[in-house]
C-alpha cells in the first residue's frame, strides 16, 4: 500500500513532555488543564515502562528490557512527527517454546499500553468538546502509537478493519474489488501484477509490451493517468513515475488532513469523530489533478504560451485549472512539489475567496507552503519542522545574525503584489517560514490552533488587519518578542 495509507498514520504526535507543557502560561486555562493532564499521564506512562524495564533486567531479559524502553522514543519538541503503524491486525505473536517470564513479560507490557492509549484517548475527547483540535489529534496519535489496534483511534483516523488489517475506505473498496497496490504501477487487479512486473501492459482490451505502451504516450494529451486515493496524475514520463510521485504526495495529503482539520471541518464534524458518529469517508473521494511532465523541456515546450516566464519555475498550482504542474529529472525540486501541493489543499479542501492574500496577510499563504516544504523520512517518521530545516535555520540567520525583521504589525498588510514586488521578497519569506514555524510550535503548539482559524479567515477573506492578534490573544509587539524567544531557543547558529 501507499506508505500513507495503511502503514502511516495519518498525523502528528509527539510523546515528549516538552512538547505536551513547556511553559507555565499557554494561551487558554482550558488548553492548560489538558496539557497538564496529558504531561501526568505521560509522566506516569514513562515510569511504569521504566519499571518494567528493571524487572526485566532482574530477570536476565536484557532484550525484552531495549524493547519496553524503545516503546516511548524522545522526539525534537520543535518537530511534527507523522508515525509508522503496523498495517496488519493484532500484536506479533511470542514463539509457542517463549519462556515464562517472557510471556509475562509480554502480557505486561500490553497491558501498560491498552491502558495508556485508553487514557489518553478520553483525554483527547476532552480536548475535542473543549475547541481544542490540534490538541486533540496530538492526543489520539499518542493513542494510537501505544495501542496500534485501539479501534476508537484507528476509527478517528480514518481506519478501518478488512481482511484482518487496517484500511481506508478506499483502500477497502479497491481490495474488495481485486485490486493491490503495487508501488511501481499503482492499483492493479491482482492477476495482473506478475505480467506488469514481466514488461507488460494491458491496453485496449489486451497485452502489449511497455515499450509499445510507452510510444502510445508519446506526449501529456496521450500520457498516462494513475490515481491514488486523492490524486489523479497525468504524466508522459510513464505509469512507474506517476506511481513514485503518488508515493509523494499522499504523506503531505494524509499528515495535512490532521494538522489542518478544522480549516476544512466544522467544530461538530470534529467531534463526531472522536465519538464515533461520524459518517463513513467516502470511498471514492474527488481527486486532485496533478499533471506530471516527463522533463523540463516538456514542461517548459507545454506551458510557455499560458505562463511566460516558466523557464524561472519548477512547479506551480494554477487555482484557474485546478491543477498542479511538476517535471522529473535532474532539475525538479521535491520542495517545490509539497509546496505547491500544499497550495492545491489549501484551495480545493473548501471555498475560498477569488483573490486569497491579495490585500493583506498573504504572508501566511506562503509561510505555510514553506513549513510543508520540510516533509521528509526520518527514522521511521515523517517529519515536519526543527530547528534543522533550512527554511527555519535561513529564517533564524535573518533575524539573528543580519538583524532583518519586519514588525507583525506592519507585515500582516503585506498583500501579495505588495510582498512579492518588494526587492526584499527573499528575507521576506524567510520571516514568512519562520513566523509558521513559531506559531505552530511555540509552547508546545500554543497558537496552533489559532494558526488554522487565521487561515481559514485569510482564505475565506474574512482577516483584516487585526485577525492574527485577536485569534492568539496576544499583542503584535508580544508575538515579534515571542518569535525572537522561539528563533534564539534553537541551537547556536
Amino acid at each position: 500500500m501507499l506508505p500513507s495509507h495503511a502503514k502511516l498514520v495519518a498525523g502528528i504526535v509527539c510523546l515528549a513532555a516538552a512538547a505536551l507543557l513547556t511553559h507555565a502560561q499557554p494561551a487558554r486555562a482550558a488548553d492548560n488543564v489538558v496539557r497538564q493532564k496529558a504531561l501526568e499521564l505521560h509522566k506516569q506512562y514513562i515510569a511504569d515502562l521504566k519499571q518494567l524495564a528493571a524487572w526485566c533486567e532482574s530477570k536476565g531479559l536484557a532484550d525484552e528490557a531495549k524493547k519496553t524502553r524503545r516503546v516511548v522514543t524522545p522526539c525534537d519538541p520543535y518537530k511534527l512527527y507523522v508515525p509508522a503503524l503496523p498495517e496488519k491486525i493484532g500484536p506479533a505473536k511470542l514463539p509457542d517454546d517463549a519462556p515464562a517470564a517472557v510471556v509475562e513479560w509480554d502480557a505486561k507490557l500490553s497491558e501498560l499500553r491498552r491502558n495508556y492509549a485508553t487514557a489518553i484517548f478520553e483525554l483527547s475527547r476532552r480536548a475535542v468538546r473543549g475547541g481544542q483540535a490540534a490538541i486533540a489529534f496530538e492526543l489520539v496519535l499518542a493513542a494510537a502509537q501505544a495501542n496500534p489496534d485501539f479501534e476508537p483511534a484507528r476509527r478517528v483516523l480514518g481506519y478501518q478493519k478488512f481482511r484482518d488489517a487496517w484500511h481506508t475506505p478506499y483502500e477497502a473498496k479497491k481490495l474488495r474489488a481485486g485490486f493491490v497496490w503495487n508501488e511501481k504501477f499503482g492499483w492493479l487487479p491482482k492477476a495482473y501484477v506478475q505480467r506488469y512486473e514481466d514488461g507488460k501492459c494491458f491496453s485496449d482490451g489486451r497485452w502489449i509490451s511497455a515499450e509499445d505502451d510507452a510510444r502510445r504516450h508519446p506526449d501529456i494529451l496521450s500520457g498516462w493517468t494513475l490515481e491514488t486515493e486523492h490524486y489523479a496524475i497525468r504524466t508522459d514520463g510513464g505509469i512507474e513515475a506517476a506511481a513514485a510521485l503518488g508515493e509523494k504526495l499522499e504523506p503531505l495529503d494524509r499528515a495535512w488532513r490532521l494538522l489542518f482539520v478544522r480549516y476544512y471541518a466544522s467544530a461538530a464534524d470534529v467531534a463526531a469523530m472522536f465519538d464515533g458518529r461520524a459518517k463513513p469517508a467516502a470511498a471514492a473521494p474527488a481527486q486532485r489533478g496533478v499533471v506530471y511532465f516527463r522533463d523540463r523541456d516538456e514542461y517548459n515546450n507545454s506551458l510557455r504560451a499560458v505562463m511566460p516566464n516558466i523557464e524561472i519555475s519548477t512547479g506551480f498550482y494554477s487555482n484557474d485549472t485546478r491543477r498542479a504542474y511538476f517535471f522529473a529529472g535532474k532539475d525538479s525540486d521535491p520542495r517545490t512539489m509539497l509546496h505547491e501541493a500544499t497550495h492545491q489543499l489549501f484551495h480545493e479542501s473548501r471555498t475560498v475567496a477569488p483573490d486569497v492574500g491579495r490585500q493583506a496577510n498573504f504572508w501566511v499563504v506562503e509561510g505555510i507552503a514553506m513549513y510543508m516544504e520540510s516533509l521528509r523520512r526520518e527514522d521511521g517518521y515523517y517529519v515536519l519542522g526543527g530547528f534543522d530545516d533550512s527554511r527555519l535555520h535561513a529564517a533564524r540567520y535573518r533575524r539573528l545574525h543580519d538583524d532583518f525583521y519586519v514588525p507583525l504589525d506592519e507585515f500582516v498588510d503585506f498583500g501579495m503584489e505588495r510582498l512579492q514586488k518588494d526587492p526584499r521578497i527573499a528575507t521576506l519569506y524567510s520571516q514568512a517560514a519562520g513566523l509558521t514555524h513559531f506559531l505552530i510550535h511555540y509552547d508546545g503548539g500554543r497558537y496552533r490552533d489559532a494558526l488554522v482559524a487565521y487561515l481559514s479567515a485569510v482564505y475565506s477573506g474574512r482577516d483584516d488587519h487585526n485577525t492574527l492578534s485577536k485569534l492568539t490573544g496576544a499583542s503584535y509587539g508580544e508575538l515579534d518578542r515571542q518569535y525572537r524567544e522561539f528563533l534564539e531557543s534553537g541551537k547556536e547558529l
